[in-house]
């Protein structure tokens, strides 16, 4: 090591070939190491890796180099979640086609991340727009199918108009799409539907199982499923029929002042007969999204259907409206509506003058108590409820059902929240389904050997909507069970199907079939999966369950993907604005565009002020965000790797700052420089140096499996600043090269650069420094003197030191003696290995 300075520019490019062709990362199926699966959330193919991206498959290749340290046969790829409606948003804007797009994007990115030195087994990289993945995927779909877990019908849906699109309900976020940010609206289409209410008992109960999961993950993804105990009975109707409902809160059964059914239900259809009024009211329903979120949200409007349904309890005539709140996909599509204690209830119960009655109190005294303009869904006692009165929440619950059971018009019945997958997308890029239409045969799987059913290339973009459906010769197929004209699926597979399985693919990649069983039986579960919360109930729970359903139906035996989940903070950075002068809105700058003033900034083009705001989560539409291409031009890949894992829990979020980088550049030379001074020739002990190494190289190995990665980093440092202190020493040398291992899962190109002096081979095929378990523990310890409770003076003594050699020495200290100053000692406390205070 001759250089003065590690030359990043040099010797990342150098670092990064030299793993390559080596093909260092490459996982090998045959090796009989044990195996360690580790595994980030393949990103989408945007064009640019941000941030983001850095902080998560830093934090992932860290852990990932580091078991290959330890022993472990790495499995640690990498991929693209490739088709989805960004590509065709960019072939409308920009004239493209969304396949040109997207892999121009995908070279981009790889290139990208290949600059940061990530450990990844490219070998095993896949694409899920490319037919060697969808065909697969389409097989896998038509097993589920042929095994009862695939169907089609009709039903309402979250229509995205921007998008021109179906989304699943997980995918409306505030009554709007989750992509376009357009408010959904309802309609009645046939779609393709996964079964995950198959599984919902088992995916519920498999959360328990996940005690490496976040808490708050399991606890959504719990929510979600929804598991919930009511009654469903049936109204007697004036007109002569009953209505089914269900209901949750039986106990509030006394409360009940109307009844409800959605615009599509039986009755509604039957009132619409004929009622002009009526059928105009449905149409207007049907103008509203499908999602709870939606629900709650929207206003709430009725429609007085004339008729009454009998209270089987009171006998009271409680009137039926159509409402706008009440979807027929959601239990029975009607409900027993209890305005006091249910908030849309209340809302409509408002508006149309119905009645609000009390039935659940805090105590029997609050029984006539006002509402205070909402419901109140509390626990408490019930009151106004005959027979219930004074009862819990949960006995009124079971006596009602109790009741209702007895006399036959009820019964107990458990329901779920979740609802079956709805997988079908009217759009062009994604996974064609494999399915023809046939007008004899009904709908017809098309045959594997025919797969894959690939996407046509001449695509028409002019319009929005589905390309497929107006292509003019690739819908139209023959037949594939009678040979007569048919027509092929126009829907394409929602994204998050593509997501569902990936990483089994990333295990075994057979060409003839999706997977190999017995390699997916070696791999999986993912020892540690790292990516964002945000998808606790979308593709975490999506890829639960495509894992089970596989597992049923006899394609693997393993039922949970993911053995431990992590979920990374954001980095963050803070905002430069000014505001509009003709209109007030923001005009937001970049950190590019921006200089630092002590606590103000300026804007480079013309030194005026600019508004320094708040630190929030890196955005293109606030323009806080940093380019990591940059970031890595100017400071190399080690440093920005380095700053990725410093100060912040990896779980919370970083606030980026150029200051930080900086920082973390210099740290980069200082081991450089320290690097450097190892020394053979060297002699001599330094017993505490030795201790201190092995105390930290375990210590750190305990962090990282923990994904502790900022205290590994704090221990580095303090370990740093004990070897720059040492003297010479064979001991130092040691300890030098012991550090160069503790960060080379984290700086490897800088390790790969001083290991190379030494003639070893490359730093990733060292393994991990060795621990001496006995210098894992001290053998002196300081022990504090004090004379009348004050400290006077310390002991560095051996560990186990007899109480009468501790009280020997302290009364030997000079400190102690000008301290006492003469006065006759009464009486010493000995606290062993920590204390001796005299008293006198």
């Amino acid at each position: 090591m001759t250089a003065e300075r590690f030359d990043p520019s040099v010797a990342d490019v150098r670092w990064q070939k030299a793993w390559d062709e080596e093909q260092s990362f490459r996982a090998d199926d045959s090796s009989a190491k044990p195996r360690s699966y580790v595994l980030e959330m393949f990103p989408y193919p945007s064009g640019r890796i941000h941030i983001g991206h850095v902080r998560n498959y830093t934090m992932g290749d860290v852990l990932a180099r580091y078991k290959r340290m330890r022993g472990f046969e790495v499995l640690h790829p990498m991929g693209w979640d490739a088709f989805g409606m960004p590509a065709e948003n960019a072939a409308m804007e920009k004239g493209v086609h969304p396949g040109g797009w997207t892999r121009d994007n995908i070279a981009n990115m790889k290139a990208q991340l290949k600059r940061l030195g990530f450990a990844l087994d490219w070998s095993r990289e896949i694409a899920t727009c490319e037919p060697e993945y969808y065909g697969h995927e389409q097989a896998l779909f038509v097993d589920l199918y042929e095994h009862g877990l695939v169907y089609r019908k009709e039903s309402a849906v979250n229509w995205d108009p921007v998008d021109q699109t179906v989304l699943a309900n997980e995918q409306v976020i505030d009554g709007r799409g989750w992509r376009s940010g357009a408010l959904v609206e309802k309609r009645k289409l046939s779609q393709w539907f996964l079964k995950i209410t198959d599984f919902a008992d088992e995916l519920l109960e498999g959360l328990s199982t996940l005690d490496k999961w976040p808490e708050k993950v399991r606890t959504m993804q719990e929510n979600w499923i929804g598991k919930s105990q009511g009654l469903q009975f049936r109204f007697d109707l004036s007109e002569g029929s009953s209505l089914d409902v269900y209901t949750t809160r039986p106990d509030t059964i006394f409360g009940a002042s109307f009844v409800a059914v959605a615009a599509d239900h039986p009755v509604a259809q039957g009132v619409a007969e004929g009622n002009a009024e009526a059928q105009a009211f449905i149409a207007l329903c049907k103008q509203g999204g499908t999602t709870a979120a939606e629900l709650e949200t929207a206003e709430k409007l009725g429609f007085d259907t004339g008729i009454t349904a009998k209270h089987p309890f009171t006998g009271a005539d409680l009137p039926v409206y159509i409402a706008n709140f009440v979807l027929m996909d959601y239990g029975t599509g009607a409900i027993m509506a209890v305005p006091g204690h249910d908030q849309r209830d209340f809302d409509f119960a408002t508006k149309y003058g119905l009645p609000i009655i009390r039935v659940v109190a805090g105590s029997a005294d609050d029984a006539d108590k006002p509402f205070a303009g909402e419901a109140e869904a509390g626990d408490g006692v019930l009151v106004h409820s005959h027979f219930l009165d004074g009862m819990g929440v949960g006995e009124a619950k079971a006596a009602v059902i109790a009741r209702a059971e007895a006399d036959g018009w009820g019964e107990g019945k458990t329901v779920w929240r979740l609802r079956d997958w709805g997988v079908s997308r009217q759009r062009y890029w994604g996974t064609p389904i494999p399915f023809v239409h046939c007008e004899i045969c009904g709908v017809v799987p098309v045959p594997k050997k025919h797969l894959p059913v690939t996407l046509p290339e001449d695509v028409d973009f002019s319009v929005p909507g589905n390309p497929l459906d107006r292509h003019p010769t690739w819908k139209h197929v023959d037949c594939p069970q009678c040979g007569h004209a048919a027509r092929r699926e126009t829907d394409t597979l929602d994204t998050f199907v593509d997501s569902s399985w990936y990483f089994l693919r990333f295990a075994s990649q057979p060409a003839d079939r999706p997977f190999d069983p017995e390699e997916i039986k070696r791999w999986l579960p993912v020892e540690q999966y790292i990516g964002g919360i945000e998808h606790a109930i979308l593709h975490l729970l999506y890829a639960r369950f495509w894992t089970r359903a596989l597992a049923r139906i006899g394609k693997i035996e393993v039922t949970e993907p993911f053995g431990s989940l992590f979920t990374q903070g954001m980095v963050t950075h803070e905002t430069y604005e000014r505001r509009n002068p003709e209109n007030g809105q923001p005009i937001f700058f970049s950190p590019g565009e921006v200089e630092r003033t002590g606590d103000g900034a300026t804007l480079k083009a013309d030194g005026a002020p600019v508004e320094v705001g708040r630190v929030i989560k890196m955005s293109k539409s606030k323009k806080n965000v940093v380019d990591p291409d940059e970031i890595v031009a100017k400071y190399g890949a080690d440093a920005i790797r380095w700053f990725m894992l410093s100060d912040s829990p990896p779980e919370r979020d970083l606030p980026w700052s150029e200051s930080g980088i900086e920082g973390c550049a210099r740290f980069v030379q200082r081991l450089w420089r320290l690097f450097s001074q190892i020394d053979a020739s060297a002699t001599g002990e330094d017993k505490a140096l030795d201790r201190k190494v092995h105390q930290t190289v375990h210590a750190v190995a305990q962090d990282i499996e923990a994904l502790g990665f900022n205290k590994a980093v704090a221990r580095i440092y303090e370990l740093t600043g004990a070897v720059d202190k040492a003297a010479p020493s064979a001991s130092r040398t040691v300890a030098i090269r012991a550090l160069l291992l503790l960060v080379s899962p984290m700086m490897p190109h800088l390790a790969e650069e001083a290991w190379s002096a030494f003639g070893q081979g490359l730093v990733a095929d060292a393994p991990w420094p060795a621990v001496d378990p006995a210098l894992l523990v001290d053998d002196e310890v300081t022990v504090a003197v004090q004379v009348k409770g004050k400290l006077r003076d310390t002991l560095i003594v051996a560990k186990g030191t007899p109480r009468e050699e501790l009280e020997r020495l302290a009364l030997a200290s000079d400190k102690v003696q000008r301290a006492l100053d003469g006065a006759e000692v009464k009486k010493v406390i000995v606290v062993p290995d920590r204390l001796v205070n005299l008293v006198a």
